[in-house]
Parts: C-alpha cells; sequence; structure tokens
C-alpha cells in the first residue's frame, strides 16, 4: 500500500514565501521519489472552489481565500485540515500558528507530526495581544499534536518542559550546498563579486540590522554591505534609523525573490552578516553556510549551534565593527591560483587579500558545518523516519 502523508500550514508549493514553503518543497520532492505520495495543501488569492493538480510528481489541493492576514491563514488552515481528516492519512503540520485547530487531528485519530517552529510567541513585533494568541497556540499544538519537530537543540529543550521527550525529535532546516553561480546576477546589480557582504532578514530590532549598518559605516570599508529586505522610511520608524545610519557603502535593494538571483549573491559575496537574536534554526544563515558563506553572526545559543565555532560571533555594534576592522583590513600579496570562488578579488599580478586565510578558514568550516547537519537529504530522511513511524501505526490500527 503507497504510504501518503499530508502537510500543511504552509503556502504551499512550489515554494515562493519561505522557509516552511522550501521545507515543503524540499520535504516533498524526496517523498515522492522514496515512493510516497504526498498532498499538500496550497493557499491562493481569491474566491472559488478547492482545485487539485499535481507539480512534480506532488499533490496540490489548492484552497481559494479572500481575505488577508492572520484572518485568512487562520481560514485557509481551518479548511485545510477539515479537507485533510477527511482522509486516514499521516499529517505533517509547519508551524502552530493555529494550533487549536489540531484538536481535530485528535479527535480524529489522524497522527499530526508538527514542526513548532522557533519560538515565534516570543517576537516583540508581534505586540502583546498576538504574543499571547501564539503563546496559546504553541501550548495547544504541544498538546495536540502526536509528535513535535524541534529545528534546534535549544528549541527541543525548551519543548520539553511540557512534552514528553519521547513525543520530540529534533531535526534542522535544510539547504543544497551551492558549489557554483554565474556573477551575471551580481554584475547587474553594480556589484563586484567578493567584493561585498550580504544581510539578509526582516528589518526589524531583533535582527540586529541597525547595529549591522552601524558597525559597517563607522568607517569607509571599501568594500560593500548588501541588505536584503524591505524597508519603508515612510512609515517605519526603525527603518528610517537604519537608513540614517548607512553610509555610502551600504546598498539596499529592496527584497529580492529570484533563488537564482539570491543564490548567485550568497556564492560571490564576501561573508554573510547575520543578526537574529531569537529563533530556532534559522533558514536563511544555513543557505549561507551551504554557499560556502563566512559568517559573522549574533552571539547567542541560537546561532553557534548551527554555525559552529568557526565562525565569528558579535554582541554589539561595537563588537561587530571590531570584527569588521580586522577581516575587513586590505593587504597585498601575490596571487596564490586559490580556487574561483574564494573570497579575493583578483588585480594584475597582485591579489587584494582580505585576511584569506581567516576567511578561508571560515569558508571551509561553513561547508563542513553543512554537509554534517544541513543537506536535504539527511534533513529529509529524518522526516521520512518519524512519518513512516506513524504510518506504520496507521496500518497496525487497520
Amino acid at each position: 500500500m503507497t504510504r501518503t502523508v499530508r502537510i500543511l500550514g504552509t503556502h504551499g508549493v512550489p515554494a515562493a514565501y519561505g522557509g516552511f514553503e522550501t521545507a515543503a518543497e524540499q520535504i516533498g520532492l524526496f517523498l515522492v521519489e522514496r515512493g510516497w505520495r504526498v498532498v499538500v495543501y496550497c493557499q491562493a488569492e481569491g474566491r472559488g472552489p478547492i482545485t487539485y493538480d499535481t507539480w512534480r510528481g506532488i499533490e496540490r489541493v489548492t484552497i481559494p481565500e479572500h481575505r488577508e492576514g492572520w484572518l485568512g491563514t487562520s481560514a485557509f488552515d481551518w479548511t485545510s485540515i477539515r479537507h485533510a481528516i477527511q482522509h486516514d492519512d499521516v499529517c505533517l503540520t509547519f508551524g502552530y500558528n493555529t494550533g487549536v485547530f489540531n484538536i481535530l487531528q485528535r479527535v480524529k485519530r489522524i497522527p499530526n507530526v508538527i514542526n513548532m517552529d522557533g519560538m515565534e510567541w516570543t517576537r516583540r513585533r508581534w505586540g502583546i495581544p498576538r504574543q499571547a494568541i501564539l503563546l496559546a497556540n504553541e501550548r495547544f499544538a504541544s498538546l495536540f499534536g502526536h509528535h513535535l519537530i524541534a529545528d534546534h537543540p535549544e528549541i527541543e529543550r525548551y519543548l520539553a518542559r511540557w512534552a514528553r521527550r519521547s513525543r520530540i525529535s529534533m531535526i534542522t532546516y535544510g539547504a543544497h550546498a551551492v558549489t557554483e553561480a554565474p556573477p551575471g546576477p551580481v554584475e547587474a546589480m553594480g556589484l563586484t563579486p567578493g567584493g561585498y557582504l550580504t544581510v539578509i532578514c526582516r528589518p526589524i530590532p531583533e535582527n540586529s540590522l541597525l547595529e549591522i549598518v552601524e558597525a559597517f559605516s563607522a568607517k569607509p570599508r571599501e568594500r560593500t554591505l548588501v541588505v536584503l529586505g524591505n524597508l519603508d522610511a515612510a512609515t517605519d520608524d526603525y527603518h528610517r534609523q537604519v537608513l540614517a545610519a548607512a553610509s555610502d557603502e551600504v546598498v539596499f535593494p529592496g527584497a529580492i525573490y529570484d533563488p537564482e538571483v539570491v543564490q548567485a549573491l550568497r556564492f560571490h559575496s564576501l561573508a554573510y552578516v547575520h543578526g537574529h537574536t531569537v529563533g530556532g534554526t534559522n533558514p536563511s544563515l544555513v543557505e549561507a553556510m551551504a554557499a560556502g558563506n563566512p559568517v559573522i553572526a549574533h552571539d547567542n545559543v541560537y546561532n553557534r549551534w548551527v554555525a559552529g565555532p568557526g565562525q565569528r560571533y558579535f554582541t554589539n555594534a561595537q563588537d561587530l565593527a571590531a570584527q569588521f576592522d580586522e577581516l575587513l583590513a586590505p593587504r597585498d600579496v601575490p596571487h596564490a591560483g586559490l580556487p574561483s570562488g574564494d573570497v579575493l578579488h583578483a588585480d594584475g599580478g597582485h591579489t587584494d587579500v582580505l585576511h584569506t586565510d581567516v576567511l578561508h578558514q571560515m569558508h571551509d568550516a561553513a561547508r563542513v558545518r553543512h554537509a554534517e547537519e544541513f543537506t536535504w537529504e539527511h534533513v529529509a530522511g529524518q522526516y521520512e523516519a518519524v512519518l513512516a513511524r506513524f504510518h506504520a501505526g496507521l496500518m497496525h490500527r487497520a
């Protein structure tokens, strides 16, 4: 009998929004190759009937929803769950934002494996009322879910406060290794491969964007800091502060969703600066490591476990400025014939090297750390093991 899993809680496939959609896509494609029947619930704008089609072997159930924001997401989740429980299949749910609805699977005895995200309720940007709603739904999901996925050891310890360890598996986020990328998209943005650093984040205080921009702008760097993310100075005071703090060497191209452009930006980046202070395993950090980026990250338990001891860490703007001072201090050395894609910029018979030895060590450490923990083959294989166990339980019950 074909094993079936129904994936809920995302906007659907192909991925076009964020980490959960990418996870649904990559895990779904992996399972299809392994002989599973994979059904993904997809949200579409507007009104109309539920439609059905197939994308790369994944069956899609597309549910139109005309409402926006949390109300639309909640309505979509409610409809998805009601549809899913009509079938005696294992469910894989990403996120707990509507965890109270998961009581339907529990009542119907439908096994539901829930990825519990990264303590979303702690994010200050939601405000107290929404934080309270998220916290309540986190508890509901922990109670109603048959098995919980933590994407980081710290999240696993957090969940174990009220869920048995036997109900929790620690499975991280994944990314495919990027070993080459054309420089064209980078050059089209007026950037020089190896001549810039990247930041990819929501421009909110908990992602330390203001500190990053202040540190980089403290003095001329002779390099560019590229900040990907939408900033609106007209309506957001924090965005105004970030833009006001930026030197001429900081550029803001906005949010870029084209995966080929983002991949090229990562691959040809001198280093990746990661300011996230809360949450579990961050997809953007994993994807930077998959591209071999040296990482300069905010110093906290989440980032240190993901990036490992081979990277650099900072606690405030002054600390980060000192890291930039050290790593971006140029010195001329003879061209060493290093492989293309490494962090150096050729100029005639010499190379302007920015502590090439240190940055190469960070590059190599990022590659090793990604390969040992964060490949999609490893991550999706762990998901399959959990889902197979619950599918076997369904067969035994039948």
